[in-house]
């Protein structure tokens, strides 16, 4: 597996190698061993999957509130997204900063999303399945968001007229959500 690590502290992007032929393709997207080599020691508990039947999907922008804040592994086993995370802790020199990736089933690259960080994303075709690991149980008393389109983070996202869940719509902006 490689590592590439992003430009907020603890986000990375986790490329498994992949093990082609006339068949199709073989990986490991998780073996504990090789991730605590890496220096990625979290438990996972939980694996959650979603599907978006159309592009322009946008769900988030997520996170749990301590003491069941989650860190996230996040990939696509089908289509294609625009993953977008922002740094919510308010102390951190990087706190409202966003950085956004492309994760695909092609590019079979996972990102591992730590706690303190809110997360999103935005179909980029139809019919995507995204799948991710967290290492703390759902829980709705701590379930949290940020609206996504946010004037204040200028979030570049790939689509002006997304489709939304309700409560996505009523997140609140950053500057008065509830961090902590």
């Amino acid at each position: 597996m490689k590592i590439k690590k992003l430009e907020l502290e603890g986000l990375m992007i986790i490329e498994p190698k992949v093990h082609g032929d006339i068949r199709g393709f073989f990986m490991e997207s998780y073996n504990e061993q090789i991730f605590g080599e890496l220096n990625i020691d979290y438990k996972f508990v939980q694996d959650n999957h979603s599907l978006s039947a159309e592009e322009g999907v946008v769900r988030g922008l997520h996170y749990q509130l301590p003491p069941k804040s989650q860190t996230k592994l996040v990939r696509v086993i089908s289509g294609a997204i625009y993953d977008v995370v922002v740094d919510i802790q308010r102390y951190s020199p990087t706190f409202g900063q966003w950085v956004g990736v492309i994760l695909s089933e092609y590019n079979k690259r996972q990102l591992l999303v730590p706690k303190g960080f809110a997360h999103g994303f935005c179909t980029l075709v139809p019919n995507t399945q995204v799948i991710y690991k967290v290492d703390e149980y759902y829980s709705p008393d701590h379930d949290r968001g940020i609206l996504w389109n946010d004037p204040a983070l200028r979030i570049d996202w790939p689509t002006s007229n997304p489709i939304l869940s309700e409560k996505d719509k009523l997140h609140p902006v950053l500057n008065v959500a509830d961090l902590d």
